[in-house]
């Protein structure tokens, strides 16, 4: 029985494209969607606010023969969001999802490319901020038209729908929820599957890279507010001050995840941010803490949130802080996600296909993440649908080579710096992805 399986796979795999190549589908492409990418890099826009971006988007698949919804999604705060959903159907079959991110980041560009961006726009706190696609949203874009306009030439090579979907917000890590909170199952269909790709700052182009599993942590937002009483910086005793309380906190959770945490189940716990007093001779009330916590566990994940928790109220009992100014632990559901989980059936059923096109050499094992998504979301609750992202190499294969032998790191994701090599990282996102949607829509 498990020959015959076995065999039926292969036959999937390998079965020949009738009467096309898809290199020869792809290939053309590319110098135009370089431009598009160029494009897109000059003019990006930030999260809830890609008005220009998915207009463009949704015309361009319209071009292709989609049928495009515009404005789905909708926010907490009853706002309405810029996704957008394109949709071919194509006889009977799976649907299959496939997702591409929009919005850029409040990062002034300093790559000193031609085609850089300058956008100067208003920030999610009200001041002037540059805006860069430092995160390769606009790289996924293009890559998303390059898989779609191919699939519409090669129809006679899968059958069922396909759901292409246009995310507002990723970097606000709430645009996915804003999507499934705008019904999109029930007004598109439920998928099979839902794939998507992301590009990697340390792989070089040309190369992708296949995770089974965790692929990304978690994200959970948590604000911390640590109350003391105030007064004046000449006479402490007469205060309970919630700086050095705070500053004792900062320190005490670090031993959260160094201590209080198995070193086999990674976890992050990071303070970004803190505002407390107004004046050098003035002992505040209060104290705002924001934190970031990154696991792979919901378990663990659980445990750090009550760890937090914990040691705020002995901290402020330590220091002798009233009952009725105990600190304040506060979960952003709005701003947390779960874990990005790859599909293992799925990335092993993928892994021989992208290495057919791309070559075995070229797909690669990275170890997962602590960065986090909301990609994951369109699985729904305990993975009811399977999804997988494919890590993308961007980089110049000669500047991998001389990080590697120097040990000097290369930009990062975010970074100002952060410049991917266009014509291959595109290509092989276009080769790699129409791959995956040829075999999972092979009738």
């Amino acid at each position: 029985m498990r020959l015959v399986v076995l065999v039926l796979g292969a036959c999937l795999l390998f079965v020949p494209l009738r009467g096309q190549n898809l290199e020869a589908v792809v290939r053309p492409q590319i110098a135009g969607l370089v431009a598009t990418y160029e494009d897109l890099h000059r003019h990006p826009e930030l999260s809830h606010h890609e008005e220009k971006t998915s207009a463009f988007l949704a015309g361009e698949l319209r071009r292709a023969g989609y049928e495009v919804t515009e404005h789905v999604g909708k926010y907490p705060d009853g706002g309405a969001a810029y996704g957008i959903v394109a949709v071919m159907h194509n006889g009977s079959g799976p649907t299959l999802l496939i997702r591409t991110d929009m919005d850029a980041l409040p990062v002034t560009e300093k790559t000193g490319l031609p085609y850089a961006s300058t956008v100067r726009a208003v920030g999610e706190h009200g001041q002037e901020v540059g805006v860069m696609h430092a995160c390769g949203h606009d790289i996924h874009m293009t890559v998303m038209l390059g898989v779609a306009r191919s699939l519409a030439q090669l129809k006679n090579n899968w059958h069922g729908t396909l759901l292409l979907i246009g995310q507002p917000a990723e970097e606000r890590i709430d645009g996915a929820r804003a999507m499934l909170a705008d019904h999109l199952y029930e007004r598109f269909g439920r998928p099979n599957y839902a794939i998507a790709l992301h590009d990697d700052s340390e792989l070089a182009a040309g190369t992708v890279g296949v995770v089974s599993g965790p692929l990304l942590a978690s994200s959970t937002s948590v604000d911390v507010l640590i109350r003391g009483v105030g007064g004046h910086g000449a006479h402490p005793d007469a205060t309970k001050d919630p700086i050095v309380a705070a500053a004792q906190y900062i320190l005490a959770i670090q031993t959260i995840v160094s201590r209080q945490n198995s070193p086999l189940d990674p976890a992050v716990v990071t303070v970004g941010d803190i505002h407390g007093g107004s004046k050098r001779n003035i002992i505040p009330d209060e104290v705002k803490l924001e934190l970031t916590v990154r696991a792979y566990s919901e378990q663990v994940r659980e445990n750090i949130l009550s760890d937090l928790s914990r040691t705020a109220r002995g901290i402020a009992l330590a220091a002798g802080i009233p009952e009725e100014r105990s600190p304040i632990v506060k979960v952003i559901d709005g701003e947390s996600v779960p874990a990005t989980y790859n599909d293992p059936v799925l990335a092993a059923r993928l892994r021989p296909v992208f290495a057919r096109w791309i070559g075995q050499e070229n797909v690669l094992s990275p170890r997962p993440g602590m960065g986090s998504e909301d990609f994951g979301l369109f699985g729904l609750d305990n993975h009811e649908i399977p999804i997988f992202m494919l890590r993308l190499g961007a980089v110049a294969p000669e500047k991998v080579a001389e990080s590697r032998r120097t040990g000097r790191p290369l930009p990062s994701l975010h970074s100002s710096l952060f410049a991917p090599l266009p014509e291959p990282t595109i290509r092989t996102g276009v080769l790699t992805m129409t791959a995956a949607a040829l075999n999972l829509l092979h009738p």
